[in-house]
């Protein structure tokens, strides 16, 4: 179906535009935004697309991206957003975008009385390194976050950018002091020419090691891998769980204590 993405049971992945609010190079769908000659989506595609989401009704959550929906004008999306929720067993509508980061100024108080019209709604946005929480995306994002818009923030982990425990710690609590959650941890994505940001998957375990324990739980983002051939997202963790002896589980905390649990029942 054009422009619907149905990997998983309950949820769909709603691809609205191929244009992007900027294009980066380890994305994971860089193939498909910002090419002219693959701009198919078009109105026809949408009405489509929420026809198969009518038809679906084990469909309770729809993730609008792209590209990035917020390119789009108020109206269109108010058209989108109005659609989705006229559709019963449709509980809850996401957006995912990078414009709070990079367009700031594109969080209107227009935009915001759109969005606000279709709770429950939720925002992921993107954001790579503590720099990017600049005065104006904060405001931005104390806009989204005052219309009771819950927020949420991924985050891809880059070789010489955002590679380290320090710099990973500083974006998570700008991001909290933000009212946005750090939500997920990716490792990047063997994408066409972006080899030169990529880190061993180690890497990114000694990553939720220096955070687990040593800052709030709310810091701590989910470290997943995005599994080739439509595996979808899978969660890796450090070792702490490290097996099992007369009854007991045998687990490792984050100061590297080792402890017993009981489970025998």
């Amino acid at each position: 179906m054009p422009g619907i993405v149905h990997r998983y049971p309950d949820r769909v992945l709603f691809l609205v535009t191929d244009f992007c609010s900027t294009y980066c190079r380890y994305c994971t769908r860089s193939r498909r935004v910002g090419n002219i000659q693959n701009l198919n989506i078009t109105r026809k595609n949408w009405d489509a697309a929420l026809s198969y989401i009518e038809q679906h009704p084990e469909v309770r959550d729809v993730l609008i991206s792209g590209g990035d929906p917020l390119t789009l004008t108020d109206e269109i999306i108010e058209w989108l957003l109005n659609r989705l929720r006229r559709i019963p067993h449709v509980e809850i509508i996401r957006l995912g975008t990078k414009v709070p980061i990079v367009l700031p100024q594109r969080i209107t108080q227009g935009l915001i009385r759109v969005l606000k019209k279709y709770h429950p709604l939720w925002i992921n946005i993107h954001c790579t390194h503590p720099r990017e929480l600049t005065p104006e995306t904060q405001q931005a994002l104390g806009r989204l976050a005052d219309a009771g818009i819950p927020l949420g923030s991924q985050t891809v982990l880059l070789k010489g950018i955002n590679d380290d425990v320090t710099t990973m710690k500083s974006l998570y609590h700008g991001l909290l002091r933000a009212r946005v959650r750090p939500y997920y941890l990716y490792q990047c994505d063997p994408i066409s020419g972006s080899s030169h940001f990529r880190t061993p998957v180690a890497k990114g375990l000694e990553i939720i090691e220096g955070l687990r324990g040593h800052t709030t739980g709310m810091a701590v983002p989910h470290f997943v891998i995005d599994a080739p051939e439509g595996g979808g997202k899978i969660p890796l963790l450090p070792d702490y769980y490290q097996g099992r002896e007369a009854g007991n589980v045998l687990l490792r905390n984050y100061t590297g204590g080792h402890f017993r649990y009981p489970d025998n029942i």
